[in-house]
């Protein structure tokens, strides 16, 4: 079975950093998009941050450029989302998931759209 496992947030103060890891089972990372989205409460599904192996393509949201940096792990086919500068609205649920038909950015962009494999959330609680 395909599993995603997100870990790694938590409560930090604005300015603060957080690192999430997403630690896929049952694919290679090599023929997907992995992306990580956020929903705050009341709020829609946003694409943060994507990428796929196969065309070295990144994406990033305007809102997180610069802050955040998206990489990963081919031994441990782990997905990480190091964040720095953290600021009270990055605050959300973050979730991980997969694609294989879609690039980084439109798989971001849709935001997610359509993706079978998500991972459990981890909160990130960005305090002013």
């Amino acid at each position: 079975e395909v599993q995603l496992q997100a870990s790694g947030g938590g409560l930090v103060q604005a300015g603060g950093s957080l690192r999430l890891s997403c630690a896929v089972s049952g694919l290679s990372l090599d023929d997907y998009a992995i992306g990580w989205f956020r929903q705050a409460p009341g709020k829609k599904r946003e694409g943060v941050s994507c990428m796929r192996e196969s065309d070295s393509t990144t994406y990033y949201a305007d809102f997180v450029k610069g802050r955040f940096a998206i990489s990963r792990d081919n031994a441990k086919n782990t997905v990480y989302l190091q964040m720095d500068l953290l600021k009270p609205e990055d605050t959300a649920v973050y979730y991980c998931a997969v694609d294989l038909a879609w690039g980084a950015e439109p798989f971001c962009r849709l935001p997610g759209y359509g993706s079978d494999h998500w991972g459990e959330g981890t909160q990130v609680t960005v305090s002013s």
